[in-house]
């Protein structure tokens, strides 16, 4: 089944994306939650209208998201954690470190854009990805360090 995407969603699409989806989880969960409408014919022609409208007002987001890639690309984080005499830190670092560890250093880059692939659960060297936007992403390094 088609729906057109009201916002972004992680795993499936970015917001105004006419994607492909099971049927169960359209009428489920997406179209009730509000978060996608059936792709008719008629639908996709409003999509297609406002995207025309939109196109200035995207390509100024996509030239921010551009620049803020740049200035990220040299920035490496260190980020201090408790951690135990072998190594192991008590909990883990997540994205919501990371993005106030950006802002420190001037960055603001919001934690639902921030993934790491891996579960940081002992001191050392790790790399995160900032998705900016749809088509921009950034390598983040970043090294955990005992406090």
């Amino acid at each position: 089944m088609e729906v057109i995407l009201k916002e972004d969603i992680q795993s499936l699409g970015y917001k105004d994306d006419v994607v492909n989806v099971r049927k169960g989880y359209a009428r489920n969960y997406l179209i009730p939650q509000g978060k996608a409408v059936i792709a008719t014919g008629s639908a996709k022609k409003v999509l297609a209208e406002n995207l025309k409208q939109r196109a200035h007002k995207l390509e100024q987001i996509k030239a921010a998201a551009q620049e803020l890639a740049h200035k990220l690309e040299g920035v490496s984080l260190t980020i201090g954690a408790k951690t135990s005499s072998t190594g192991t830190i008590f909990g883990s670092v997540t994205n919501i470190q990371l993005s106030e560890a950006l802002k420190e250093k001037g960055f603001d880059v919001d934690r639902k854009y921030i993934v790491i692939k891996e579960q940081v659960k002992e001191v050392g060297t790790y790399k995160a990805i900032a998705k900016l936007h749809k088509e921009i992403s950034v390598e983040i390094p970043f090294e955990i360090v005992a406090e």
